[in-house]
């Protein structure tokens, strides 16, 4: 069974640190052959602000069509005034009621200048999904001071920050091995027994 993997990058400015730490984790996942990597670059999409959604019913069906197919999700969003990013919050916004996100397991990424580190974004970005009813996983990573981890080209300087967004990417792949594709296989086994009987 292919591991489809859908990524949001809640950040849309040109250059932003946000794309450089999911960069990491996107390289991680290269290393698994089975997994199918789509990644969506919310300043592509257009999307609509809730409540206006008649406007651009095509873009919302096929951003939600995207998530929808996925196995498992990697959310990553810059910290803002304490709080997740509005791209990202709309990209959420968009994804319906009841959300596609519903059941897909989810990687919460975050990163911010400060020295704490997106620790309010993460855990806000925690929250809604579960209420959602997505399945945000128990490790979450905070980039802290990502101006000084991050060089103009995308290269991590820190190479304990690079492992923990590697360590992050893997456990979403170990967990959908263990749980999704696990669950899938003895469905495939039970029906296949029983077309025999």
């Amino acid at each position: 069974m292919a591991i489809k993997i859908v990524t949001i990058c809640g950040s849309v400015r040109p250059g932003n640190y946000t794309a450089k730490a999911l960069a990491v984790a996107l390289d991680e996942l290269k290393k698994y052959p089975e997994v199918e990597v789509s990644a969506i670059h919310l300043e592509e999409l257009d999307l609509p602000l809730p409540g206006l959604e008649a406007r651009k019913p095509k873009a919302i069906e096929a951003f939600q069509a995207t998530v929808k197919g996925a196995t498992g999700v990697i959310l990553a969003s810059p910290e803002y005034h304490g709080g997740i990013s509005s791209p990202m919050k709309l990209a959420i916004d968009n994804l319906g009621f009841p959300s596609v996100l519903a059941d897909k397991p989810v990687s919460i990424l975050g990163v911010a200048a400060g020295v704490i580190g997106a620790i309010k974004s993460t855990e806000q970005l925690r929250g809604i999904c579960s209420h959602v009813g997505a399945l945000p996983l128990p490790m979450v990573v905070s980039v802290a001071k990502v101006q000084q981890v991050f060089d103009e080209d995308g290269n991590c300087l820190d190479e304990n920050m690079e492992n923990l967004i590697r360590s992050s990417a893997r456990n979403l792949i170990e967990f959908l091995k263990d749980t999704v594709c696990a669950k899938v296989s003895l469905e495939e086994i039970l029906r296949e027994q029983g077309e025999a009987h």
